[in-house]
């Protein structure tokens, strides 16, 4: 075990000698991932679960959708920021219930890994999709349903901004830059204007 650590911490040395990239962290989360993918193969296998040779375009849309908007529940909502307490630190408010939070560097390197993926919509994204399309094979309707009711979410987001911004048009623009700030558009006290860390 520590011949293994060592060639990683060689590795990571060369890799980013002025960066701390966790390259045993990432590891471990692929090992994961990867079994969890072998386990989901397996238990196909052996219940008989058909695959399908070619899956339908509506339900690759659902399954699509959903990914987009689960991904970015689980890494960005505030209401779910407990989940990712353990692995990140709050920075400040990202507009629209959305928090930026900052990964722990301190401890393990795989609580670091684990911190960046928890708090990244696009890496949980290829989770998130492996688990929508495992539960199309083994249980078609409830995914189907679970499916719907997230993109039924995404969409009503959506509509929510354009309502906001076609409501600040309908009301008139802002006269001058002081006053732009009082008038982003905002639903239930969240801004839809990004915050400077996004939009860096």
């Amino acid at each position: 075990m520590s011949t293994v650590r060592g060639r990683f911490d060689r590795l990571r040395r060369q890799y980013a000698p002025h960066e701390h990239r966790p390259l045993d962290g990432y590891a471990a989360t692929m090992g994961a991932f990867g079994a969890l993918a072998a386990t989901v193969a397996a238990t196909a296998r052996l219940t008989g679960r058909q695959l399908p040779e070619r899956p339908a375009t509506a339900d690759v849309v659902l399954i699509s959708i959903a990914t987009h908007k689960l991904s970015r529940l689980i890494a960005k909502d505030s209401i779910t920021s407990p989940l990712r307490a353990p692995f990140t630190r709050y920075a400040e408010p990202a507009g629209s219930g959305e928090l930026n939070e900052e990964v722990r560097d301190e401890g393990s390197t795989l609580r670091h890994s684990i911190g960046e993926l928890v708090s990244c919509p696009f890496c949980l994204a290829v989770w998130v999709a492996t688990g929508l399309t495992s539960g199309l094979v083994f249980a078609p309707r409830f995914t189907r349903l679970a499916a719907m009711t997230f993109t039924a979410v995404a969409a009503s987001d959506f509509l929510q901004m354009a309502y906001s911004l076609a409501k600040e048009a309908a009301e008139g623009s802002p006269s001058s830059p002081e006053d732009s700030d009082d008038d982003e558009p905002e639903i239930n006290g969240y801004s839809f204007v990004p915050s400077r860390a996004e939009s860096a």
